[in-house]
């Protein structure tokens, strides 16, 4: 009889988790990385193989699962979505059924959202959305890490996204929802976060402290973090333009983290489009943690793997 696996766990959208779920997930990163930094890498996942289905290019998401998987003791084997067929060449059925079968775990990074849910559908093996038009959960994983070990505790930690309600504040938002971190959005009339998921957030978390203001100074007087992401995400090269002009009054400069509590920090996702969303001023300035907050990618990465592959 062919071996088949038991129905896996998927991180689709952090949906995908409880708050119990999230909450060892970030211990066993912290744990994680407190022993790498003393030198120490268990090899907690000996053997194993990760596969990466990447549609997009990827500095910190490839290489941080990558090396997520090295330093756990694993492998990793890394395809473009054309190189794995499904550009159309085979169904996406097939190709998920046969990759799962090679594979312990697999990442996918992609413009759409709903490629990610239908090969999980398929696959016998545990599929993590590695980045979406509308999803991002391990940015919105690591930038907890990140505000943990900051702040000292999620509830009631104030977060200011000054920005486009894209996926990464939409993740975050979800992540207020599971955490009971505070979120303001400080956005551009029009670019706010779509009302039918802010009705679904609602209606999932309706004690959720997530608001939505044009008013981004008045936003971040009380901000425990002020974050920015870019203005025009990978696929929105034609709106640059008049995205520029939108958010033009909503770049993190230090006139604005002068507003913010001295006791403010600075995140920010990365790439960062510097003297565009963000001044080199604030991006290398003393607030700043966004490379803590990269390097967390990886250590967030170990912690995810492990909680869904080690015994």
């Amino acid at each position: 009889m062919p071996f088949r696996r038991t129905m896996p766990r998927h991180l689709t959208s952090l949906f995908d988790l409880t708050r119990s779920d999230i909450q060892v997930i970030l211990e066993t990163a912290l744990d994680l990385k407190r022993r790498f930094k003393a030198g120490k890498c268990p090899a907690l996942l000996p053997g194993r193989v990760l596969c990466q289905l990447f549609e997009k290019p990827s500095l910190r998401t490839r290489n941080s699962f990558e090396a997520a998987m090295i330093n756990l003791g694993g492998g990793g084997i890394f395809l473009t979505l054309e190189e794995a067929g499904l550009n159309g060449r085979e169904a996406l059925s097939d190709v998920a059924i046969v990759l799962s079968s090679y594979s312990d775990v697999i990442t996918m990074r992609t413009f759409s959202q709903q490629l990610i849910e239908d090969f999980a559908s398929f696959s016998s093996c545990p599929v993590i959305n590695a980045l979406s038009d509308e999803r991002h959960p391990c940015q919105a994983l690591t930038d907890l890490l990140t505000i943990q070990e900051v702040a000292g505790q999620l509830s009631g930690t104030h977060l200011v996204f000054v920005g486009d309600g894209n996926n990464v504040a939409q993740s975050l938002a979800v992540a207020a929802g599971k955490t009971g971190l505070k979120m303001t959005l400080a956005v551009p009339p029009g670019f706010e976060m779509p009302q039918s998921f802010m009705d679904d957030l609602r209606q999932r978390f309706p004690d959720a402290d997530v608001q939505q203001t044009h008013e981004a100074v008045d936003a971040v007087k009380t901000a425990d973090i002020v974050y920015t992401d870019v203005w025009a995400s990978m696929g929105q090269e034609d709106e640059a333009e008049r995205r520029c002009r939108a958010f033009a009054d909503y770049q993190v400069n230090a006139r604005l983290m002068q507003t913010a509590p001295s006791t403010a920090r600075f995140m920010h996702d990365l790439p960062a489009n510097r003297g565009l969303e963000v001044t080199d001023e604030v991006m290398d300035g003393s607030q700043s943690i966004v490379f803590q907050q990269g390097e967390n990618r990886m250590h967030l990465a170990r912690g995810l793997l492990a909680w869904l592959l080690a015994k």
